[in-house]
């Protein structure tokens, strides 16, 4: 028997994703209530697997943390979760055949890049990164939400799950300097002759504002790629996408041309994002 009942294992992966993902946690109001349960675990989930980095002393750690939940996952789908509120969540919450295992392995095998130190070399890895993380977790919810529909959305999830993933990680950039992680890519760098040890200071720089310029326009143009394709997004589908609906405000407050990424804060307050998510979900769109 687990030690966490299923109901206090979802109570506490709700108060995880509130807490690590406010983003995702205002969406999840949109999403039928039948269906709920399943988005708290995926997020709660991803929010475990995305803070490993910082939560390990060394990247050996951050392995052995990474292989417990491929073990995890591989648990779940033999109907044997226990250990953690995530891993009791995603098993109260899926059977075996919904559980999408195989993708759930392969974001845990994107995320051993948070672990390096070594720079994406171009933007052709960033958006990897992105894909394999951000939009890998938006199909999943699509499946959790509309099963096999999702999959005929691909073309619409994908560019949403990069745009936001790209959106987010320039808002993180401080954050990240402060840890000594750098996801800005190293032709990018070069290009405008950034100095690491510079954005590790928490200088902003004119070279470093022309970088996240080119990564935000990067992230504007694939939410447009994604609303190209809103068609393909029914109703059902539609919470997995609300996320990206909160791109534009931030990548707004990051184009402003005084912007300084150390002394500005890109937060909205919530009922900001409340109203426009509401908004979006009454039009049908994100």
């Amino acid at each position: 028997m687990n030690a966490i009942s299923a109901s206090e294992s979802l109570h506490a992966c709700l108060e995880n994703v509130r807490r690590l993902d406010h983003d995702r946690f205002l969406t999840l109001i949109f999403a039928p209530a039948a269906k709920r349960a399943r988005l708290i675990a995926l997020y709660a989930f991803n929010a475990e697997i995305a803070r490993v980095r910082e939560a390990v002393s060394e990247p050996m750690l951050g392995q052995i943390r990474l292989q417990w939940w491929r073990e995890a996952i591989e648990a779940i789908g033999r109907g044997e979760a226990a250990g953690h509120e995530a891993a009791i969540a995603l098993g109260e919450s899926f059977t075996a055949a919904e559980l999408h295992g195989d993708k759930l392995v392969a974001l845990i095998d994107a995320r051993e890049r948070d672990l390096e130190d070594e720079p994406l070399v171009d933007m052709d890895a960033l958006e990897a990164y992105a894909d394999a993380t951000s939009a890998t977790l938006m199909l999943l919810a699509g499946f959790a939400l509309a099963g096999p529909r999702a999959a005929k959305a691909l073309a619409a999830i994908r560019p949403a799950g990069i745009a936001y993933a790209l959106t987010g990680l320039m808002r993180a950039l401080p954050l990240h300097a402060s840890q000594g992680r750098l996801y800005l890519p190293l032709d990018l760098m070069r290009a405008h002759e950034i100095d690491p040890h510079r954005i590790f200071a928490g200088e902003m720089s004119e070279g470093l504002r022309a970088a996240m310029k080119e990564i935000t326009g990067r992230a504007r143009a694939h939410l447009g790629e994604a609303r190209r394709h809103a068609a393909l997004v029914d109703r059902a589908l539609l919470p997995a996408l609300l996320p990206a609906a909160l791109c534009d405000r931030y990548l707004s407050i990051m184009e402003a041309a005084d912007f300084d990424a150390f002394h500005h804060s890109t937060e909205v307050p919530a009922l900001v994002h409340q109203s426009r998510l509401a908004a979006r979900k009454l039009l049908g769109r994100f």
